[in-house]
Parts: structure tokens; C-alpha cells; sequence
């Protein structure tokens, strides 16, 4: 979820609570006044325990329209789907650095945080701005919602795994109410701009930094053997001031495992790569790269989102109506998919339209042939033909980016 995702959103504790509440409590006391609804989601745990985590399953992913049919069937013969790089990254290290289900959580104390204003919410959490009394640094207080303990320590230990990565928010801290047993995650504050505000009064120079600086984040995160699984503007924070840019919410990043089949109600649905609209669930890191792609193609051609499906059928369409219909049923042919019936007849058939129909005045002075050409490299069907995020980082695009870091680097 967005921490700071909008400013119009901010809302401020009530003065009376902030002025009443010893140091110390007012954390405590956002917990008490959630807890009757964590009551309530604990007794219907305890008539059917994966009720909740269905709900919010199915809550990430809203239900396609009526009536609900299957997306796609796989046919043995298709072609194996394996990463093109980092494949055995996790095969390499100890079973300890990606077993999450055997971490043994070291519980810290929520008292020791006061919280200043709530800056979001999500599915899974209530996000809140708050500091360590006696200290001036601010942080991110993310109190999670009842879910599976095993999403929770996933979580937890891929923070911990790329902790000190570039561009990576850093887990400060893990605590937990000991009255309600509500869990909480500390985090380090970013002074975010709103995407929405930010990204219209970005130049070109500025669209090419930042993204170079996310896919410093993604292949770092690749090498350790991790997806990320929602990279969407919501989860990326910007300090414009200092030009600082970290990656957030690793809420449903996940470790990457060769020929492992993982679950396709993962990332946004304007950010959803073919892949997971098709139900190929042998994916891997590449998603992470389509979803850059949206966000990339959103930024220069000045249209957000750059595909807007109104559920998950629909976002397959708008997809096929920029990218044509050919290299789909390619892709589909290739991995040995055959699209549900139902679901052909939606997509119809389309050609591929060419780039230059989404430049116009307004966007004229962000879309050079490098950002056409990356942008077309990216936003491929098959998802063993998108460039790497290392491989995205030496693309003539962001030239200029380079240069200015080596001259930054020579000068000191």
C-alpha cells in the first residue's frame, strides 16, 4: 500500500487525543479503538481460518464481470519458464535466508513510538507518521490488519534480506501490542510528493533518473532472489528535494523459486503483466519489469494509467488494443496456453498500434527514440523477452544519467 500515496488524504490525529494521551500511548490507543474490528475478524477466523485470508485474497484482485469464467488452461509441451538471470539465486544461499515460515520473530515494544498523523491505508494495514520520543527522526509506523502469520513473516524477512539495499526502505523496528497482539512495522520516513503532483511537473532529465534508480532497487532485489510483485507509483516514494527515491511495501514480494507456480492475484491491476491475466504462474522476476513498463509508458506519454481495464478481462483487453492481438496469441502459442472461450471472444482481434499515436504537444518534449525504444522493449507479452533490470540500466535512454553520475563520481 501507499504510505504517502496522497496529501489530500493526510488526516491528523484529533489535538484532544494528542494532547490527552500520555508519551507513549497514542499508539496504543489507535490500536484500542481498531480493536473491536480485529474482534471481529478474529471470530470469524475462528469458524473457518482462512476465511479472512480468502476475503482479502479476492479483495486484491476485484472480481471480473458476470458470469465468472476461467481465464486460460496450460497444455503440457509449452515451453518451460524459467528466469533468464538470478535463477538460482536462492539455491545458493541457506535455507534460513528464504524459509520465512521458520523465522522466529524477535517482538519489540509499541510503547516506544508515539504516532503523529495517519499518512494512509491499504488492504493489509493502517500507515501512520510517527517518531521515537527523545529522538527528532520520523518514521513510518505500518500497523498490519489480521492476516496468515506466514504473509507476516514473508514479509518481515525479505525486509531484513535486502536491508541497506539502494532505494530500499529499511525495517527499523518490529513491535507488537501486548494486550491485542496487533503487529507493527517501523520503517524510515520519506518526505513523499504525491505521484499525482510529482510526476506532471517532471522533465525529461527527471523521468530518467528516477527510473534509473528504481531499477537500482529491482535488480538488486533480483540478485537476492526476490520479486517484488507491486511496483506501481503508489510504492515508490519521492523526496524531489533531496532526489531521493526508495521502494516500498513488500507486502507481496515473494522469493523466487525455478518452476515454482505462484499465485497470480498479485499486483495491481493496471500493473498486472500478461502473465498473470493468462494464469502462466510459473513467473518470475520480469513481472517486475512489465509493471515498470506501465508506469514508464504512463510517465512520458502523459497518460495514467497507461492501461485501464475496469476488472481483470477487460485490463487483457486494453492491453491487446495497444499491443495488437499477434504477439499474444505468439506468446499464448509458445507456453502451450489456450485462452477460455469466453475470454477470446472479449480480446476480438487487433493490430498493434505504433508508438507515435500517443505523442501529442503535451507530451512532445519527453518522447525521444531512446523512450519509444525502451518502452517497446519492456512492454513485451512474453515475458522472457523484456530486458533484465540490469540489462534495462545500460539502455541508451539513460545516457545522460550515467554520465552525470561518473562525472559526480570523478569529481570527489
Amino acid at each position: 500500500m501507499a504510505w504517502c500515496a496522497l496529501r489530500s488524504r493526510v488526516l491528523p490525529l484529533p489535538a484532544s487525543a494528542a494532547s490527552a494521551a500520555p508519551q507513549g500511548l497514542l499508539l496504543r490507543l489507535l490500536l484500542s479503538t481498531a480493536a473491536p474490528r480485529q474482534a471481529q475478524h478474529h471470530r470469524r477466523r475462528r469458524v473457518a481460518p482462512t476465511a479472512y485470508a480468502a476475503a482479502a485474497a479476492a479483495a486484491e484482485s476485484p472480481l471480473p464481470m458476470a458470469p465468472r469464467y476461467s481465464r486460460a488452461t496450460r497444455h503440457p509441451g509449452g515451453a518451460a519458464s524459467v528466469a533468464r538471470v538470478y535463477a538460482d539465486a536462492n539455491a545458493q544461499r541457506p535455507k534460513e535466508y528464504w524459509d520465512y515460515e521458520s523465522l522466529d520473530i524477535q517482538w519489540g515494544e509499541q510503547d516506544g513510538y508515539e504516532v503523529l498523523r495517519k499518512v494512509g491505508r491499504g488492504k493489509y494495514s493502517e500507515v501512520f507518521e510517527g517518531f521515537r520520543p527523545g529522538s527528532d527522526d520520523r518514521c513510518v509506523i505500518k500497523i498490519l490488519k489480521p492476516v496468515k502469520k506466514k504473509k507476516i513473516k514473508r514479509e518481515i524477512k525479505i525486509l531484513q534480506n535486502l536491508y541497506g539495499g539502494p532505494n530500499i526502505v529499511k525495517l527499523l523496528d518490529v513491535v507488537r501490542d501486548e494486550e491485542s497482539k496487533t503487529p507493527s512495522l517501523i520503517f524510515e520516513y520519506v518526505n513523499n510528493t504525491d505521484f499525482k503532483v510529482l510526476y506532471p511537473a517532471l522533465s525529461d532529465y527527471d523521468i530518467r533518473y528516477y527510473i534509473f534508480e528504481l531499477l537500482k532497487a529491482l535488480d538488486y532485489c533480483h540478485s537476492r532472489g526476490i520479486m517484488h510483485r507491486d511496483v506501481k507509483p503508489h510504492n515508490i516514494m519521492i523526496d524531489h528535494e533531496k532526489r531521493q527515491l526508495l521502494l516500498i511495501d513488500w507486502g507481496l514480494a515473494e522469493f523466487y523459486h525455478p518452476k515454482m507456480e505462484y499465485n497470480a492475484r498479485v499486483a495491481s491491476r493496471c500493473y498486472k503483466g500478461p502473465e498473470l491475466l493468462v494464469d502462466l504462474l510459473d513467473y518470475d522476476y520480469s513481472l517486475d519489469l512489465w509493471s515498470l513498463g506501465c508506469m514508464f509508458a504512463a510517465m512520458i506519454f502523459r497518460v495514467d494509467p497507461f492501461f485501464s481495464g475496469q476488472d481483470n478481462y477487460d485490463q487483457l483487453v486494453k492491453i491487446t488494443e495497444v499491443l495488437g492481438t499477434e504477439d499474444l496469441y505468439n506468446y499464448l502459442e509458445k507456453y502451450g496456453l489456450q485462452l477460455d472461450p469466453q475470454l477470446e471472444r472479449l480480446v476480438g482481434r487487433h493490430n498493434r498500434k505504433p508508438w507515435s499515436k500517443f505523442v501529442n504537444a503535451r507530451n512532445r518534449h519527453l518522447v525521444s527514440p531512446e523512450a519509444i525504444d525502451l518502452v517497446d522493449k519492456l512492454l513485451r507479452y512474453d515475458h522472457q523477452e523484456r530486458p533484465t533490470a540490469k540489462e534495462t540500466m545500460a539502455h541508451p535512454y539513460f545516457n545522460p544519467v550515467r554520465s552525470s553520475e561518473s562525472s559526480r563520481t570523478n569529481s570527489q
